[in-house]
């Protein structure tokens, strides 16, 4: 590609990490999380020696070759094209129902301001179909167009946090986070909180998918990784923690914007607005991030021969508009297909199907640094050894904090790709035959 075409330094690929992390989760979390009390920010610190974990397991990876597709791209390269596809397959299912979630959290936020929207499911899943079809259109736009959004709404989500931060213990209770007798065990509560919690940092390979579009991307991605995951898990435990001591659990497990209620406890209801505000930004930039994301990860996978070829065509501004167009498609169809559930419950069922997805191509990037190391000829140094065999621990532990409903759908959506990666195999054969096929008449007849 060429050397105009990397759009993205440092700043935009930071704002891309942290933008996605700081989105819907860290604003409708707490809303999940109520009834574990403390249990649920011992899930936020685990996670985030998790994120740390992974971050450094993607440093390693992108310093050591930066490829488009990110944890597609490098655990295809470390075990071959079924475990790529599968990770991919994964992968893709976890950016749709990431989306929806987001969507989801930006409408009920949006409810603080318009009423309606929390009470009517209909005109709330309207409402999300909305925004997702608005920024996939500013994505088929381009990839630049879509990075300054990235940035501004970065700027604009973590002020409203930090107010709240400065404030909100002024109004601190540490009785609050008693755990309720919902919570259960302490180990299963803590096990719910680790994956619920882990969603909110599932943009650690953010930086990684659009590298054919990064400058300098062998110091880019990296830097951006560390930097992004470290910004996000201090805004995220000192913000959490603010809110589960300031709201009673009872009346915290029931909002729809749990971060606007705690605002309007400081400030009256213009803090409500205010912080629903920032909220609503910090969805719709968080969407933007995973959009863009959404468009470049299956281009890359397809451009290898693993996706249909469609995910690779590019539009007149070099944007892969028929795969976001599917994208939004899809998404769109799994908010209508869960919308009766209400806000909350709707965004808990998908968080935890999109992080049990996320969480496949994570197990895979922990060990494909080890093997890629190794085939290189200079194994990890047993600090970083230890880093990527804690990382795949992390990712184990989430996958068992999933629950049983969430493993068990994302087993069958992992089994069902199995037959479209046969299916795109054997396209492919054909696609290869006919063309040697085509070829030997041409020379024939000439």
């Amino acid at each position: 590609m060429n050397v105009s075409k990397r759009e993205i330094g440092l700043v935009t690929a930071t704002a891309l990490v942290l933008g996605n992390m700081i989105g819907s989760g860290v604003f409708l979390l707490p809303a999940s999380l109520a009834s574990f009390g403390g249990y649920g920010l011992v899930g936020w610190l685990i996670s985030t020696a998790g994120a740390l974990l992974l971050a450094s397991v993607f440093y390693r990876l992108a310093k050591r070759a930066p490829r488009a597709g990110g944890p597609y791209a490098y655990s295809r390269e470390a075990f071959g094209d079924c475990i790529g596809f599968l990770v991919a397959w994964c992968y893709w299912i976890s950016l749709i129902g990431g989306n929806a979630a987001i969507a989801v959290a930006f409408a009920s936020y949006l409810s603080v301001v318009f009423p309606a929207l929390g009470y009517s499911a209909l005109y709330g899943a309207l409402t999300t179909l909305a925004l997702v079809w608005v920024l996939t259109a500013v994505n088929i736009a381009g990839v630049r167009s879509a990075g300054a959004v990235q940035v501004a709404t970065t700027v604009l989500k973590v002020l409203p946090l930090l107010a709240l931060v400065l404030f909100g213990f002024t109004h601190f209770d540490p009785h609050l986070l008693t755990p309720g007798p919902q919570a259960g065990s302490a180990l299963s509560a803590i096990n719910l909180s680790v994956a619920a919690t882990l969603f909110a940092f599932t943009a650690v390979e953010c930086a990684s998918i659009p590298a054919s579009h990064v400058r300098d991307p062998e110091k880019t991605i990296p830097r951006a990784t560390l930097l992004g995951t470290v910004i996000a898990a201090v805004v995220y435990i000192a913000s959490t923690t603010v809110v589960m001591g300031m709201l009673p659990a009872d009346e915290l497990a029931k909002s729809q914007a749990p971060f606007a209620d705690a605002g309007r406890l400081l400030w009256g209801n213009w803090g409500a607005y205010l912080i629903a505000g920032g909220a609503a930004i910090s969805c719709l930039g968080a969407l933007n991030g995973w959009i863009l994301i959404a468009g470049q990860f299956p281009q890359a996978v397809a451009q290898d021969g693993l996706f249909p070829r469609f995910f690779a065509r590019e539009s007149a501004s070099s944007t892969p508009a028929l795969g976001l167009i599917v994208m939004a498609i899809l998404t769109s169809l799994l908010v209508l297909a869960n919308y009766t559930r209400g806000m909350v419950g709707m965004f808990t069922f998908i968080v935890l199907l999109s992080t049990l997805s996320v969480v496949v191509a994570y197990l895979f990037c922990a060990m494909a640094d080890i093997v890629l190391a190794h085939r290189s000829g200079r194994p990890l140094p047993l600090r970083d050894l230890a880093m990527a065999c804690g990382a795949f621990a992390f990712s184990v532990w989430a996958v068992i904090g999933a629950g049983e409903d969430a493993v068990y759908w994302g087993f069958v959506l992992l089994i069902v790709g199995i037959p479209l990666y046969v299916w795109q195999v054997q396209h492919a054969q054909r696609t290869v035959a006919d063309a040697h096929s085509g070829q030997l008449r041409q020379g024939t007849s000439d």
